[in-house]
């Protein structure tokens, strides 16, 4: 068995669908308290375990930093120690904001970090927290995560491409969507290869594959879609936000295929999956 926390975000949706898997939601196992994490942990005795739970309203964190950095940095942190003291592997799931957005190159994973908001900042001390705890871990950042459950950009473009004739979209920030679906997937191949070979522990990146902007990918929703709503092409800084993003979002994902055989998914093939869930395939 292997345990999940979450139950209700796009990545713990998409984990229930495979067997043997035992998900936990905040009535279970709340990540503001870390002991009790732990203590869930303990009790399950699972094969591994995988985070897919998260305080990700980037937005929100500028002002509950002190919450975010629980959730985000200390919970994960509590469960990587209960697992290494029962050996087995760990699994969670970061983000690129973990780096500035500067320059054009994908970032590798040990490129200097230097988040820009307090989201980044959590989800770092979380990551050092996890590399800490002396077991068998995986830490895979990730970008731009869409599904067909919850909110993400692919649900707020349907819902507002249907409103109106024509939306303003950045197109400066450069990065690629990753289905929910293939991050789960590759979670759990993770999970099983570490429980054989813990050597493979450390820091991976999975993004989707082509590069694109925002406004580019309202654009293939659209068309998708069957959608007539227009895009214009806006820069970051004509849309403020209280948290900062990073213009440059592309992640490197070649340590993810050599070491663990887990390629960059497609993500228009994966946009086309999550419109027919939803019954919006033109």
């Amino acid at each position: 068995m292997i345990l999940v926390f979450g139950k209700t975000g796009q990545l713990a949706r998409e984990l229930t669908a495979h067997q043997g898997i035992t998900c936990l939601g905040r009535n279970q196992a709340d990540l503001s308290d870390p002991a009790a994490c732990a203590d869930a942990i303990r009790q399950a005795q699972p094969q591994a375990v995988i985070n897919a739970a998260a305080y990700t309203a980037v937005d929100k964190a500028e002002d509950e930093e002190a919450l975010a950095a629980v959730i985000n940095g200390d919970a994960p942190g509590a469960m990587a120690r209960a697992c290494a003291a029962l050996n087995i592997p760990f699994v969670t799931v970061s983000t690129d904001y973990v780096f500035d957005g500067s320059g054009d190159a994908p970032w590798k994973p040990a490129d200097a970090v230097s988040p820009l908001n307090a989201y980044g900042r959590s989800k770092l001390a979380g990551e050092e927290m996890v590399r800490g705890a002396g077991g068998a871990y995986a830490i895979l950042r990730t970008s731009w995560v869409v599904s067909a459950h919850g909110s993400n950009f692919v649900k707020t473009m349907l819902r507002l491409g249907k409103e109106r004739e024509r939306l303003m979209i950045v197109a400066d920030q450069i990065g690629a969507p990753t289905p929910a679906r293939d991050i789960a997937a590759a979670c759990l191949a993770m999970a099983q290869q570490l429980a054989e070979d813990p050597g493979k522990s450390g820091i991976y990146h999975l993004a989707g594959a082509p590069w694109t902007s925002w406004a580019d990918f309202a654009r293939a929703i659209f068309a998708r879609a069957g959608i007539a709503c227009e895009v214009e092409d806006i820069p970051a800084s004509a849309y403020p936000t209280p948290a900062a993003r990073p213009l440059n979002s592309r992640l490197d994902c070649t340590s993810l295929e050599t070491v663990f055989g887990i390629p960059q998914p497609d993500w228009p093939m994966g946009l086309t999956e999550i419109l027919k869930d939803l019954g919006e395939l033109a």
